[in-house]
């Protein structure tokens, strides 16, 4: 197995694998690769250049999350409501992780569990808005949602960007490409369903998307946690 000065990297983190065991490694190695970059002599150089990235990342993340949210509650729409709460999942990681640059395993180690369990809680309160308006009725805007859609797209594709001189890096900054990989796809699928409420005339389609995404935000904080407690 393949290692550095700053410990070994786990076989189970490929980028075939959920993004979500890929967050749990992106927050336990952002600090423990400070002793490799000493040796190199290129620690403030490479923090520096992370933490440039991982702020335009957070930031582009909570921006995209009010705008889905907003938009979603206007929208009537689960889907965007849900794909906003992967936003904000994924700016929790962001967070996490500049948080714990430089500090102690400990405190990493109880932002990851903080991180596994709002997000659980997150993504729980929309699959119950999702039963509560397969219940009651919703009327979701479809163009609203193809466009909000096309405009978180083009958010994380500039992830994608920021991230694409970072592929070949750690392991914590590999895992971050896997999160904005996948976001694509949660993105292409509202974007889908917007269309399919247009075409069928149907609410089920976003209902369908906003289930998923949910599933997929709970799944994330449950990995999260499990990977917490194995450490």
């Amino acid at each position: 197995m393949p290692s550095t000065s700053g410990g070994s990297v786990p076989r189970r983190v490929r980028a075939g694998r959920p993004k979500t065991e890929a967050a749990w490694v992106f927050i336990s190695f952002v600090s423990r690769q400070s002793f490799f970059m000493a040796e190199c002599g290129c620690r403030d150089e490479v923090e520096k250049l992370e933490r440039k990235t991982l702020w335009a990342l957070l930031a582009i993340n909570v921006v995209m999350f009010f705008t889905e949210a907003i938009t979603g509650w206007l929208a009537d729409s689960t889907g965007l409501l849900a794909d906003s709460l992967d936003m904000l999942a994924d700016a929790m990681v962001y967070g996490t992780a500049l948080y714990a640059v430089g500090r102690s395993a400990a405190l990493k180690h109880r932002s990851a569990i903080f991180s596994g369990w709002i997000q659980i809680a997150l993504g729980t309160g929309v699959f119950v808005e999702v039963i509560r308006r397969l219940l009651l009725g919703s009327e979701p805007v479809s163009v609203l949602m193809i466009a909000i859609g096309f405009i978180a797209l083009v958010a994380n594709v500039t992830c994608l960007l920021l991230l694409a001189k970072h592929r070949s890096a750690e392991v914590h900054m590999r895992a971050s490409w896997i999160f904005s990989t996948n976001d694509v796809f949660a993105n292409a699928g509202v974007i889908v369903s917007g269309l399919l409420v247009m075409w069928l005339e149907s609410r089920i389609p976003d209902l369908v998307i906003g289930t998923i995404v949910s599933v997929v935000v709970i799944r994330g904080g449950r990995l999260i946690l499990r990977e917490a407690k194995q450490s």
